[in-house]
């Protein structure tokens, strides 16, 4: 059994009770700067091995990986040095902010030969693998195209002094996870083009970066796909419209996942049409604390996959490789939502010599 540190208590939450229910992982210890956090998390979980200083983790040799999530602008310093360390890592999304630590973090990775896992923990939900697992099994034939949206009512975000600052942008949180899904079924984008807006809500809260985009995505085969985000209106009733959907449609059936709502369709190469929801006890597994604030089913999945693929020696995706590309995509969105003109994926490599 695999021996997990966790840094960074707020997000990390989820991961320690991921960790704490899961047979294939041991909790060891946990890191916060805060004290008081660590004492929180310490009550809540009865667990009373934890630390302010990193350093500790790092020079424990019997952690095998250390799970990180700190603030974005920090992943980069904490994955390197756990790498140093001789850690495996998972981090959560974004990967890092700056591609211009990318080339380093390779580097990094490739000497030490320890597996990095990019946190996307959309993919482990259970309409997601649902649906992958069919779309793997051939149930809708050659995919054509992909849509997927992240849609909620976050007016609530308005009122946090840090959502009106200028570095705050729903395009690397919010719609990193329907771009996500876009590269888990179309992983070669070329190119991008799309266009935001503040909206009116944004508008006289002072939001500084838009709330409101719709993009399209081109890959290097033609095949394109279409991703939006709205983020501070009112949304339909989940039975009508889902706050994260991804719908695939092939050359012989199409599937629909959607996420909060825990349901799944699909019309298959039979034309036989299916509809699957899940009940309590999976709903329980994934939201266990503070309604569905919290997905703590979907990091278990993460967690005990990235162990796997250490004890069987497979790649686990989203790997680094994968997680600066996902970057690169973003900042791509970013600069045709300044521009008004399509990006290509490539001249944002280029820039930083990747």
């Amino acid at each position: 059994m695999l021996n997990v540190g966790i840094l960074g208590l707020g997000e990390g939450r989820s991961t320690m009770s991921a960790a704490l229910e899961s047979k294939k992982v041991n909790l060891k210890l946990v890191c916060d700067l805060s004290e008081a956090m660590c004492q929180k998390r310490a009550k809540e979980f009865g667990f009373n091995s934890y630390t302010t200083n990193y350093q500790d983790m790092l020079d424990d040799a019997s952690i095998d990986i250390i799970c990180i999530y700190t603030p974005d602008h920090l992943h980069a310093t904490h994955v390197t040095q756990a790498l140093e360390a001789g850690k495996h890592v998972i981090c959560t999304k974004p990967f890092i902010d700056d591609l211009a630590d990318a080339k380093a973090l390779l580097e990094v990775a490739a000497r030490t030969g320890k597996k990095v896992f990019v946190g996307q923990s959309s993919r482990f939900f259970e309409p997601a693998k649902r649906q992958r697992k069919d779309f793997e099994a051939g149930e809708i034939g050659e995919l054509i195209t992909i849509e997927s949206h992240y849609h909620a009512d976050h007016r609530w975000f308005l009122e946090k002094p840090w959502a009106l600052e200028d570095k705050f942008k729903w395009l690397y949180g919010g719609l990193s996870h329907p771009v996500d899904f876009i590269r888990w079924y179309l992983p070669d984008i070329e190119e991008v083009m799309g266009y935001g807006m503040i909206s009116a809500n944004g508008k006289r809260a002072g939001l500084k970066n838009e709330d409101t985009m719709h993009f399209i995505f081109k890959a290097t085969d033609g095949r394109i796909a279409r991703v939006s985000g709205a983020y501070t209106g009112p949304t339909q009733p989940t039975d009508r419209d889902s706050g994260m959907t991804v719908i695939l449609r092939g050359t012989e059936g199409a599937s629909q996942a959607d996420y909060h709502e825990l349901r799944y369709a699909i019309t298959d190469k039979t034309g036989e049409e299916r509809i699957v929801r899940w009940g309590d006890a999976t709903l329980k597994y994934y939201f266990r604390f503070e309604g569905q604030s919290h997905h703590a089913g979907e990091y278990q999945n993460y967690l005990e996959y990235f162990a796997d693929s250490i004890e069987n020696g497979y790649t686990a995706y989203p790997d680094v490789n994968e997680g600066i590309g996902t970057i690169a995509l973003l900042i791509a969105l970013d600069r045709t939502l300044q521009t008004g003109m399509p990006v290509k994926i490539k001249d944002i490599l280029a820039e930083y010599g990747l």
